[in-house]
């Protein structure tokens, strides 16, 4: 049966609204979810001008409410964290192990833009009576979402809340598994975190899972420098933000790594202008990691990259979501990693508006809507 729900809605044009949504049961390879915590990000906002109408949210956990046909090891009942990294583990990229830039079901490396043309319109959902795109093909900011079923990951954790395992989802698997999947950090290692927003906090708690001997935190917000020291961070730096690619930063950093510049860098600032300031941190042949997904034309002076240094740019932390969330969970269960108290404040989601307001003028670490609070007891 049919269930209407509340949703968030981008029209395209920068605006979005709250609107009923009409969600079908599950088909084959199915799964209803009724979702109880959409973690939000600077995505989410620039998606409001993508030039499509779509459900906003990409980050998201809850409760499957039914399964399809087909569907075995998936169950109603079941606590799930939402995945927009869906793959098909048949195309050129899943067979080597790139389940994140599948080339049939990504819908960053297959489609571009948040979705997959065609993939998410088929999949039961409609807005007033026509079928309706969601962002990343799963559309978290609503009261229920059908997804493919390798959409979820099951949460073993019975103490994590849903809040928490919401944001697992993008910010917190882009920051860890840019350290742990794609930078490979060694044990002992000295680690530069360049801006220390929500994916940063990550990429510093991620650090700290890898044993990294030093990790310097940089910033322009000195309480987000002190946020950093409580999720790992050893030593801080507050930036000038007249500091054109953070090359006084930079000295600083030398200064404190033997004059020879740290082993890894991290570029979590999503600013263009900085798109170059991670090589300018790392030692010869140190890893400069750019992980904020900068888009723009940067130029560059190639003298930073003397000598031997490399620059990647990750996709999701190379996320395999059955193999990465369980991890994620455990060092949540073990207090490795934080979580909860990542969530600054929680909203309605018809305080969509206030949400972003305070994400934009950065007053959260994390915001999360939430959905259905009788029931997340």
């Amino acid at each position: 049966m049919a269930i209407t729900c509340k949703a968030a809605i981008a029209h395209g044009d920068g605006s979005f609204s709250i609107q009923d949504i009409l969600v079908q049961d599950p088909q084959a390879d199915e799964v209803l979810v009724k979702v109880m915590a959409a973690g939000l990000c600077h995505t989410d906002y620039d998606s409001l001008n993508w030039g499509k109408t779509l459900i906003l949210g990409h980050e998201g956990a809850g409760v499957i409410e039914k399964v399809g046909a087909g569907v075995t090891d998936l169950s109603a009942g079941d606590k799930v964290i939402l995945n927009w990294a869906m793959h098909c583990g048949k195309c050129f990229q899943c067979l080597e192990g790139n389940q994140h830039l599948c080339e049939v079901a990504s819908p960053v490396a297959a489609g571009g833009n948040g979705y997959t043309p065609g993939h998410a319109a088929l999949l039961g959902t409609t807005f007033n009576g026509e079928p309706v795109l969601r962002s990343f093909n799963i559309g978290t900011i609503a009261g229920y979402t059908l997804v493919k079923a390798s959409a979820v990951v099951k949460n073993a954790s019975t103490t994590m809340s849903f809040p928490a395992a919401s944001i697992i989802s993008c910010g917190v698997m882009t920051g860890y598994g840019s350290v742990i999947n794609a930078a490979k950090v060694k044990s002992g290692s000295s680690v530069v975190v360049l801006g220390t927003g929500g994916v940063g906090l990550n990429v510093i708690q991620g650090a700290k899972i890898a044993n990294a001997g030093m990790i310097i935190a940089i910033d322009i917000n000195q309480n987000r420098l002190d946020m950093a020291l409580k999720f790992g961070a050893t030593h801080t730096i507050l930036a000038d933000s007249a500091d054109t690619g953070l090359l006084k930063a930079a000295q600083q950093v030398k200064a404190m790594t033997e004059n020879r510049g740290a082993d890894y860098a991290f570029e979590c600032t999503a600013i263009p202008g900085l798109g170059a300031a991670p090589l300018a941190m790392v030692r010869n042949a140190g890893t400069a990691v750019q992980v904020s997904g900068i888009e723009q034309d940067v130029t560059i002076d190639m003298r930073l990259f003397e000598w031997d240094k490399i620059y990647i740019n990750p996709l999701y932390g190379k996320c395999r979501p059955q193999v990465d969330f369980p991890q994620i969970v455990h060092h949540y269960e073990i207090g490795s990693l934080l979580l909860e108290e990542m969530i600054t404040r929680t909203y309605k989601i018809n305080e969509l508006d206030k949400a972003f307001d305070d994400m934009l003028n950065g007053r959260n670490a994390k915001g999360v809507i939430v959905f259905h609070q009788e029931d997340a007891l």
